[in-house]
C-alpha cells in the first residue's frame, strides 16, 4: 500500500514537472503604422520588447523614406525622375530608384507586359493617382488610345550605370503594382539582420511571414472579394508571401458601371474578367507583381503568365465568382464553405 502511494505521488510529480516544462505561448509584439496609403502592421513572436520596439521604429523610418521616395506624384526621388523623363537628355538617378526600376523591368518582361510600371500617365488620366476616388465620367477613348499608341513600356527606357534616358515623353513611372511587395521584402530582410526569426509584416492585407507563432504556424486569412470577411485561410510554411489584387480595393461607380484601378496596359481600361487574384510565393515583390499581372491576364491566360513568372500557388476568382486554383495551393488552403463554391483545380506547374 505504502509503495502504491509512493508510486502515485511520483507519477503526479512527473506530471507537474512536465506541465511546468511544456512550451509557453510566445510573447507577441504588434504595432501599426499608417504609411504608403495603407495600414502596415508588424507582428513579432518570441523576442524581448526592447528588440521588437527597435525593429518597429527602424521599419517605421524605412517605410516613411520609401513612401516619400517612391511616390510618383509628390515631391521625392521618383517624382523627380518623372519630371525629367519627358525632357529628353539623360540624367542621373539614385541607386534606390535604379534597383526598383531594374527589378520591375525583369518582372514586366516575365509577365508579357501585363505588369507595367510605365503606365503612370494612364493611371493619372483615370484619376487613380490621387488619394480621393475620381468622380464624373471616365476618360474618353480618344484620350486613352493616344497614350497607348505612343508605346508605354519600360523598353523605352535605357539605364547605363546611374544614367537614365527615355525615348518616349509619355512615360511616367508608377511602381504601385509591386512597391508594397518590394517594401515588405526590405522590411523582412531588416528584421532578419536583427536576428528576428518569427514575424509578419502586413501591408493592408498583403504580407510576408517568417518562422512561426511559437509551436504553431502563422495562419493567414484571404479576403472574400464580394462580402465582408474571408473566403479561406492558409497556414504559412516558414517564409512565404501572400498578396492579393482585387477590384474592390480602389474603384468608383459612374452611371451603373464600376471602374477600378487595375488597368489593362493593352486596352487602357480596367481589366474586367477578374474579381481577385491571390499569389503565394517566397518573394513579396514577385507575389505582388504577379497578382497584378494575373488579374489582368484573367481566366484565359492566368496559367500561361503564372508559368512565365514562376509562380505555382495561385487562386483567381473570375467576374462570375468561379474559383480557379492551382493544385499546389488547393492542397493547402482551407475554404470556409468549399461545398458551396464553384472551384476548378488547375494542374499549373513551372520549371
Amino acid at each position: 500500500m505504502r509503495y502504491a502511494l509512493w508510486l502515485i505521488s511520483l507519477l503526479l510529480a512527473g506530471i507537474l514537472i512536465a506541465a511546468c516544462q511544456s512550451p509557453k505561448a510566445p510573447v507577441i509584439f504588434e504595432e501599426k503604422m499608417m504609411v504608403m496609403g495603407t495600414v502596415v502592421s508588424v507582428t513579432i513572436a518570441g523576442e524581448e520588447d526592447k528588440l521588437s520596439n527597435k525593429a518597429f521604429h527602424d521599419l517605421l523610418t524605412d517605410f516613411k523614406y520609401m513612401q516619400a521616395a517612391w511616390n510618383p506624384w509628390k515631391k521625392g526621388s521618383l517624382a523627380r525622375v518623372n519630371q525629367l523623363l519627358p525632357m529628353g537628355p539623360a540624367f542621373t538617378i539614385g541607386p534606390g530608384i535604379k534597383d526598383i526600376l531594374e527589378r520591375s523591368r525583369i518582372l514586366a518582361q516575365k509577365s508579357d507586359g501585363l505588369f507595367n510600371p510605365a503606365i503612370g500617365k494612364l493611371v493619372k488620366l483615370w484619376g487613380f493617382h490621387q488619394d480621393e476616388m475620381p468622380e464624373g465620367p471616365p476618360p474618353s477613348d480618344a484620350q486613352i488610345q493616344k497614350l497607348l499608341t505612343s508605346g508605354l513600356t519600360l523598353d523605352a527606357l535605357t539605364v547605363e550605370g546611374l544614367s537614365l534616358v527615355s525615348r518616349n515623353p509619355d512615360i511616367t513611372l508608377d511602381f504601385g503594382g509591386f512597391a508594397k511587395g518590394y517594401a515588405v521584402d526590405k522590411a523582412i530582410e531588416h528584421l532578419q539582420r536583427l536576428g528576428i526569426k518569427n514575424a509578419i509584416v502586413n501591408a493592408g492585407g498583403d504580407l510576408r511571414a517568417i518562422g512561426s507563432k511559437g509551436d504553431k504556424p502563422w495562419v493567414i486569412g484571404i479576403r472574400n472579394p464580394r462580402t465582408e470577411g474571408i473566403i479561406a485561410s492558409l497556414r504559412i510554411k516558414g517564409d512565404e508571401s501572400v498578396f492579393t489584387s482585387g477590384d474592390y480595393e480602389r474603384f468608383y461607380d459612374y452611371k451603373g458601371n464600376r471602374y477600378h484601378h487595375i488597368l489593362d496596359p493593352r486596352t487602357g481600361y480596367p481589366a474586367n474578367e477578374t474579381r481577385s487574384v491571390t499569389v503565394v510565393h517566397g518573394d513579396a515583390a514577385t507575389a505582388d507583381a504577379a497578382a497584378t499581372a494575373l488579374f489582368v491576364a484573367g481566366p484565359k491566360r492566368w496559367e500561361e503568365i503564372a508559368k512565365k513568372m514562376a509562380v505555382s500557388e495561385v487562386m483567381l476568382i473570375d467576374k462570375a465568382g468561379k474559383i480557379l486554383i492551382s493544385a499546389a495551393l488547393n492542397a493547402r488552403i482551407t475554404f470556409l464553405d468549399r461545398k458551396n463554391l464553384d472551384i476548378t483545380v488547375s494542374r499549373l506547374v513551372h520549371e
